[in-house]
């Protein structure tokens, strides 16, 4: 039987994937209990939700998301963006101080007043999500007299 020092599979993955929760939860709890954000609505919600994508786009399960997670984020949104483009982006969100975006950098931006390209696109693809730009169903009939 092996030990469990040299576990490899699923439990493991699991193991890992629960630790980054645990990390990234106690942030979120950081932030409910900052005076800062005390009049912020829904906060609990919001920190949900932005645990919840972030996880989404860690691709390499470190705990941070790194310039192929930001790509991939832009393109499912359907904003392509080049290499150059990308580390603006993270230049912006992290002050320069770093290659990737951690947690909470990323609640600082989403939560913060300033508007990052980030930010802006994350809250569009939200918006975008929730109403439909186009009506249903065929286009309502016109006659000669109501054109323009």
């Amino acid at each position: 039987m092996p030990s469990n020092k040299n576990t490899q599979g699923g439990k493991a993955f699991g193991l890992l994937k629960e630790q980054q929760r645990q990390k990234l939860e106690e942030v979120n709890q950081e932030y409910l209990e900052d005076q800062k954000y005390r009049d912020e609505e829904d906060l609990a919600e919001k920190l949900e939700g932005l645990k919840n994508k972030y996880a989404e786009f860690d691709l390499n399960d470190q705990g941070e998301i790194d310039m192929m997670g930001l790509k991939r984020m832009m393109e499912k949104l359907g904003v392509p963006k080049t290499h150059l483009e990308l580390k603006k982006m993270i230049v912006e969100v992290t002050g320069g101080s770093s290659n990737t975006i951690n947690y909470r950098d990323f609640v600082k931006m989403m939560l913060g007043k300033r508007s990052a390209v980030l930010k802006l696109v994350l809250i569009f693809e939200d918006k975008a999500n929730g109403s439909p730009c186009k009506p249903d169903g065929p286009p309502p009939k016109r006659d000669i007299a109501s054109l323009p």
